[in-house]
């Protein structure tokens, strides 16, 4: 299974973007996704999660103004981000598990992230 973001880019504070993550590959099954964070000099940091029931979770950094979703036909998790700040900039990864029927475990599954930077 492969992770691919989309929807980086430049904004200015106060903008908004909207980033995809889209799994591909031999999918048997995806559970909890993911949004992660890594700013320069800092370690990597959690955003927000979503289960494949659709029950989320957010950084109290981020609650009220970004919003994960997820088109689970599609094997798609979203973050549309309002109201951006300066100090969202950063590389964001999207994470997933998925269930290897030939590992007969779950894996966590990591993209090549896409990089956010916000303008003051």
């Amino acid at each position: 299974v492969q992770l691919v973001e989309s929807g980086g880019g430049l904004v200015r504070a106060r903008g908004s973007l909207k980033l995809s993550c889209a799994a591909s590959g031999s999918i048997f099954r995806i559970n909890d996704m993911g949004w992660y964070r890594q700013a320069p000099g800092k370690q990597r940091e959690l955003v927000a999660t979503i289960t494949d029931g659709g029950s989320t979770n957010y950084a109290d950094s981020v609650k009220g103004r970004f919003t994960i979703s997820r088109d689970n036909g599609k094997n798609t998790v979203y973050l549309q981000m309002n109201n951006l700040k300066p100090e969202d900039t950063g590389v964001y990864y999207c994470k997933a598990y998925s269930f290897s029927r030939g590992a007969s475990r779950w894996l966590e599954v990591w993209g090549q992230g896409t990089l956010v930077t916000v303008s003051a």
